[in-house]
C-alpha cells in the first residue's frame, strides 16, 4: 500500500503542476493571486492569535486555513481559464457533458446542419438533455426537430433543451455541468437504464467528433472516446 500511495503521489503532484502552467497561459497573475490569498488569510489568523494570547495554536489554524484558501482560489481561477479555453470550438459542449459525472449517459452529435451546428443528447435520472450549440436560430430548429425523434421514443420521460452561448435566453458554456446537476431527479436508475437503451436506436451523426483538448475544470477529466 505504502509503495502504491508513493508512485500515485508523483502523478498528482504533476498534474497539479500541469494544471498551474496551463491556468498561468490565460491567468498570468494566478501566482501572485494564490500568494496573496495565503499571506493576508495567515496573517489575519496570527493577528487574532496574538490578541488571544495564543500565537502558536493559531499560527497553526492560520497556515491550514491559508492552504485550504488558496486551494479553493486556485481551483475557481483554474476552472475560469479552462472554460475560457472551450469557449467557442467545435465540440466545447461535449466536452462538459462528458464529464458532468457518474449517472449520465452522453450521446454527442445526435443532430447536424451543413453548417456544422450540432446537438447533443444526454440521459440521466433528470430525463433527456438536448444541449444544442452554433448559430442559435439554425440551433433551434434542430432541438425541435431531435426533440420530436425523442418524444417519439421516449413520450412519457422530461426532455429538457440548452443553447450553449452568451447571448439571451442561451446558457454559458460555464454553467452546463451545474445546470444539468440541479435538475429535478424524476427517473429510477432502472428507469434511466430503460430510456438510454431506447434511445440507442437513434444513434448519432458523427461518433468521432472532435473535441477540444486543455485543461479541464477541477474535478474534471478529459473525455474519452465511447
Amino acid at each position: 500500500m505504502a509503495r502504491k500511495e508513493t508512485s500515485e503521489n508523483p502523478g498528482r503532484l504533476a498534474q497539479i503542476a500541469q494544471t498551474y502552467k496551463m491556468t498561468r497561459q490565460a491567468d498570468s497573475k494566478i501566482g501572485l493571486v494564490i500568494a496573496a490569498v495565503g499571506i493576508v488569510t495567515f496573517g489575519v489568523i496570527l493577528a487574532l492569535g496574538f490578541l488571544i494570547d495564543h500565537p502558536i495554536w493559531a499560527g497553526i489554524l492560520g497556515f491550514l486555513l491559508a492552504l485550504l484558501a488558496m486551494a479553493v482560489v486556485f481551483g475557481r481561477r483554474a476552472e475560469r481559464a479552462a472554460f475560457g479555453q472551450l469557449e467557442g470550438k467545435p465540440g466545447a459542449a461535449a466536452a462538459v457533458l462528458q464529464n458532468v459525472g457518474r449517472g449520465w449517459t452522453v450521446t454527442p452529435a445526435v443532430g447536424m446542419n451543413k453548417s456544422q451546428d450540432v446537438v447533443h443528447r444526454a440521459v440521466g435520472k433528470a430525463g433527456v438533455v438536448l444541449v444544442g450549440e452554433g448559430n442559435p436560430n439554425r440551433v433551434k430548429g434542430l432541438l425541435a426537430n431531435e426533440k420530436k425523434k425523442v418524444s417519439r421514443v421516449v413520450y412519457d420521460v422530461p426532455v429538457h433543451d440548452f443553447i450553449v452561448g452568451n447571448g439571451e435566453g442561451e446558457l454559458p458554456l460555464k454553467k452546463l455541468r451545474t445546470t444539468l446537476l440541479r435538475l429535478p431527479r424524476t427517473l429510477s436508475g432502472p428507469k434511466t437504464t430503460e430510456v438510454n437503451d431506447r434511445l440507442k436506436a437513434l444513434g448519432d451523426l458523427m461518433s468521432n467528433m472532435p473535441i477540444p483538448k486543455g485543461p479541464m475544470p477541477k474535478g474534471m477529466r478529459m473525455p474519452k472516446g465511447r
